[in-house]
């Protein structure tokens, strides 16, 4: 093997090691969602290009407010679906939509777009 191959060898295990690391090891934090004078634990929740924040840490026992901004126009990000807490909304290009829940027990429970292909995680302590 010359020097060359060898050299393109490392370089392409090098990026597959980190793709790897960078889709698959790495554990986001999560935003805390900020506790209302109305008791809510509430975030503003950015949909473009998927859900930012996509991990939101809330308190067990106490309201949920997320609130969906959509600012794109892309078909798979109309609607955000809850299968944890049986919740969905249709989110209309440019509107704040409100989906209220009530999380009873700790955990993590995902929440997508109708097509899967956007994802984030709501984490219940």
């Amino acid at each position: 093997m010359t020097w060359d191959k060898i050299v393109v060898d490392v370089v392409g295990l090098g990026l597959i090691g980190f793709i790897v690391w960078f889709f698959w090891l790495v554990k986001a934090k999560g935003v805390k969602a900020a506790l209302t004078s109305g008791g809510y634990q509430e975030q503003m929740v950015l949909v473009k290009g998927g859900y930012t924040p996509d991990v939101i840490v809330v308190e067990a026992g106490k309201p949920v407010r997320l609130n969906f901004v959509r600012q794109e126009s892309a078909s798979c990000s109309e609607m955000v679906v809850f299968p944890g807490f049986g919740k969905s909304a249709s989110l209309p290009e440019g509107e704040t939509v409100p989906v209220e829940f009530l999380p009873k027990e700790p955990g993590e429970y995902e929440f997508a777009c109708q097509m899967g292909m956007f994802r984030g995680k709501v984490i219940v302590e």
